[in-house]
């Protein structure tokens, strides 16, 4: 079952394996000694990155390291980007409207 991605990164623990491995790549081990948790628990959340590919497996020999898949990342933060010319024109606005006001008291 694929994954949604909002519900991916709404949990902070994989908001926090998504920074992490967007500096370098990890093994679930690694993950799970930088978290203080289990390896098992660790391999819950990167099934759940996995499968919405906002990672991506690479095998070295018995290993298995997981990396930030950049295009996903890139293909949502083009999505997020037509609400984010809305949110900064309601910004402004606002900005505006206290100035106004502001000006108006004095």
């Amino acid at each position: 079952m694929k994954q949604d991605i909002f519900q991916a990164i709404s949990d902070p623990t994989r908001r926090a394996i998504l920074t992490l491995i967007a500096i370098q790549a990890l093994t679930p081990n690694a993950m799970a000694e930088k978290f203080a948790m289990t390896r098992q628990a660790v391999s819950k959340h990167i099934k759940v990155l996995h499968e919405c590919e906002l990672i991506k497996p690479e095998h070295s020999g018995r290993e298995i390291y997981y990396h930030l898949n950049a295009k996903k990342m890139q293909e949502f933060d083009h999505w997020l980007a037509q609400f984010r010319q809305n949110w900064q024109t309601q910004f402004n606005q606002l900005d505006q409207l206290l100035t106004t006001i502001k000006e108006q008291k004095q």
